[in-house]
């Protein structure tokens, strides 16, 4: 009978601060979801109305104590693994205003990824798209335009007018363009988002969370690497008309993304990701009080969180965690090797506490194939939620023929 096998792994890692930790058990850290804090949240019936005690007064939550932000609401994620780093009012519902084209352009993306959409396609400008109004990439009534040029006009310049070509052209409407939207929001996780059009032109029961914003940033960046670079372009020009990227912060080159808004309702509110010295931070806030408060509030989260954290390597993908012993094959063990690497952002100093243990059922009988999942690895976190990482054999081990059991059988006796 075979026995569980566990085993106490002593690593390098760190005590893991209470919250906004994704629980890993898929291949690829940007599938999880940090849980939410136990703030209190909007139901969908309350469409955009904050909770009273939604206060920009408030102090924002990290691992490191309390921090002042002028945001009404705020979010820091660790990129690498969804880690929630700053939390302030991170999962209740808000107005996004043009945030909300960094879902428009995920979608869109996605059609882009599964061939029914081409950068090169000339898309049709409606009467909708040319009376939209709001911000603008100053489209001609009539006029095709490529679908390059629209995401751009879309991301830089935050043209509606290019969100709703976009949306007619890949769904023929706008009203099941936001179906889309919703649909991806859904399967994406993400609980405190709903949408009304494809813009974020103030509409009820129009709302994200700022931890939304966040995360869908990190969906972005993992998901469509080959696209990303529209958010990091300084300006555009289109029509003879050039605009500037209203994200100051990528002008400036403090990041390489995303998006910036303003609606009445949330005030000004930014998504920006930066990367230096192989850390990258996403910082999403909302309901600042002008232009310029959001950049300079933006900037100083970004660098707090530059500043306060390191990287903390947990595990490499295919660092070797065990030897185990093999029932009836060729060899009498085998390498058990990490399936998958797992790094996070952890405050300095942090990394002394953390334990790993290894499950796996031994002996493992033969035959053993290569990649062949056999147990898994438990990072136990001080609240006690966990990080799963799958353990795989390293290499196949065939099953003994008729005469090598009998001699294997006949040695161990």
């Amino acid at each position: 009978m075979a026995l569980q096998t566990r085993r106490s792994l002593l690593i390098g890692g760190a005590a893991f601060f209470s919250f906004g930790l994704v629980t890993r058990g898929e291949a690829h850290a940007h599938k999880h979801h940090s849980k939410p804090l136990s703030s209190k949240k909007t139901s969908v019936s309350e469409g955009i109305k904050t909770t009273p005690t939604t206060r920009s007064d408030i102090s924002a939550t990290t691992p490191i104590g309390p921090l002042e932000t002028i945001a009404r609401w705020a979010c820091v994620l660790d990129n690498e693994s969804g880690a929630v780093l700053l939390d302030k009012h991170a999962h209740e519902a808000m107005p996004p205003s043009s945030l909300t084209k960094m879902m428009t352009a995920y979608v869109t993306f996605g059609m882009l990824r599964v061939g029914r959409l081409r950068l090169d396609q000339m898309l049709p400008v409606s009467e909708h798209a040319y009376h939209v109004g709001g911000s603008s990439m100053f489209l001609n009534l009539g006029q095709y335009v490529s679908v390059r040029d629209l995401i751009q006009g879309m991301i830089i310049q935050s043209g509606n007018d290019a969100c709703i070509v976009l949306a007619e052209g890949i769904a023929g409407s706008e009203e099941n363009f936001v179906a889309l939207m919703n649909e991806t929001a859904k399967k994406m996780g993400l609980k405190t988002s709903h949408f009304m059009n494809a813009t974020g032109l103030p509409a009820e029961n129009h709302y994200m969370s700022a931890y939304d914003v966040a995360y869908l940033a990190l969906r972005l960046i993992h998901d469509f690497p080959e696209y990303y670079h529209f958010f990091s372009e300084k300006e555009f020009t289109f029509n003879k008309i050039t605009q500037e990227n209203r994200n100051t912060l990528v002008v400036k080159g403090l990041a390489d993304g995303l998006k910036t808004g303003h609606t009445n309702a949330g005030g000004f509110g930014l998504c920006a990701s930066s990367l230096r010295d192989g850390k990258r931070v996403i910082v999403a806030i909302n309901g600042l009080p002008s232009a310029s408060a959001r950049i300079s509030e933006g900037e100083r989260l970004l660098q707090w969180a530059f500043v306060h954290f390191e990287t903390a390597v947990i595990v490499r993908k295919g660092d070797i965690v065990d030897q185990a012993a093999v029932w009836m094959g060729s060899a009498t063990s085998v390498p058990l090797i990490a399936a998958e690497g797992f790094k996070i952002l952890l405050p300095h100093g942090w990394q002394k506490n953390t334990h790993m243990t290894l499950d796996y059922a031994a002996p493992l009988p033969a035959p053993l194939f290569a990649g062949e999942k056999v147990g898994q690895l438990t990072v136990t976190l001080p609240d006690n939620r966990f990080v799963y990482i799958p353990v795989v054999v390293e290499k196949t081990i065939p099953e003994l023929g008729f005469l090598g059991r009998v001699a294997r059988r006949l040695h161990f006796e």
